[in-house]
């Protein structure tokens, strides 16, 4: 069964929008094609009948384990807040600093650089009595280099789409006010998809609200340019701007019906050294799907990764010089 939509026209017609409606609720297969401005990306409702994988817990990405079944390693978590330390540090530190920075006990931060020194993952001055990062971690990120911003992130949009039943996307904040599609993570269950290289106005849908959050536009030019943007079902300026105060406090950011009607959006910023947002990553639902509890789970979990991969992307020492500068 296929049906295509075309906003502007069929859907002002209300016996394709109730259709559109029911069949989103009924989770079968159909593309729907929405149109603005004749740069909007397709949107295709799509069943899949594969068996899901194994789910893991998304609610806490800062370090955390990624399943609440299991329990992380506690040798491995220091270690790993030893060498993220010390790769946000400026020149080399003893083990005492170390250890007050970090709150592992001195103890387990000396055995623990002792090994890592032994393996070259940190480097120990004799006359200093003092650490700093090795060159044996290049030996670990080998097959990192050369890779884009996109192979990058991939495996968390997976990660995402899984374990959230959404589809998750993301974007490139372009030179020229618009977001663009550049990677995707595709979940195990009806729903919308999105085409590479589709294209947005910056400040439209979920993403646009937590853009702007992140821009802080004066109220003037946020109204200005919210008047130039196209919704099927346009929110006032009013909530709009709600919109944006609530992304800014919470960090993620929803589009609920607006931008089409029947889809509902989350979405955060990651933003780059100078504090300028460089890529959103959005979950796009069939809204029948998604009831405000899960949007708001999907909304956390999302927040939560853009962070971490702000800092592994953009790390916080070059974001601070980059802020002093």
């Amino acid at each position: 069964m296929r049906i295509t939509l075309l906003s502007h026209f069929c859907c002002s017609v209300p016996w394709f929008r109730e259709r559109r409606r029911v069949i989103a609720r009924a989770g079968i297969a159909v593309y729907g094609k929405f149109t603005i401005l004749n740069v909007n990306p397709y949107c295709e409702y799509k069943s899949m009948t594969s068996p899901k994988d194994e789910r893991t817990d998304s609610s806490n990405r800062n370090g955390g384990s990624r399943n609440g079944s299991t329990k992380d390693v506690g040798a491995v978590v220091n270690a790993i807040q030893l060498l993220r330390h010390l790769a946000h540090q400026q020149a080399p530190e003893g083990v005492a600093a170390i250890a007050r920075a970090t709150g592992v006990s001195p103890s387990s931060a000396f055995n623990i650089l002792r090994t890592l020194n032994n393996e070259g993952f940190v480097r120990f001055d004799e006359s200093s009595k003092t650490y700093q990062l090795g060159i044996g971690l290049s030996e670990l990120t080998v097959n990192l280099i050369g890779q884009s911003y996109a192979d990058l992130i991939q495996p968390e949009l997976e990660r995402l789409a899984l374990n959230l039943d959404i589809l998750i996307v993301l974007w490139r904040i372009t030179h020229d006010n618009h977001v663009s599609v550049i990677a995707r993570g595709i979940p195990n269950v009806a729903h919308v998809d999105v085409r590479l290289d589709s294209r947005l106005p910056e400040l439209i849908g979920a993403c646009g609200r937590a853009i702007a959050g992140v821009r802080d536009l004066p109220d003037a030019e946020l109204r200005r340019r919210f008047a130039r943007l196209r919704w099927e079902n346009p929110p006032s300026f009013e909530e709009y701007q709600h919109g944006v105060k609530e992304a800014q406090e919470r960090g993620w950011a929803l589009d609920d019906n607006c931008l089409y009607r029947g889809i509902s959006m989350v979405a955060s910023v990651l933003s780059d050294h100078h504090n300028q947002p460089r890529f959103a990553i959005s979950g796009i639902g069939i809204t029948a799907q998604h009831d405000a509890r899960g949007l708001a789970r999907a909304g956390d979990a999302i927040r939560d990764t853009a962070h971490f991969l702000e800092r592994s992307l953009f790390p916080r020492n070059l974001r601070e010089n980059a802020i002093d500068e």
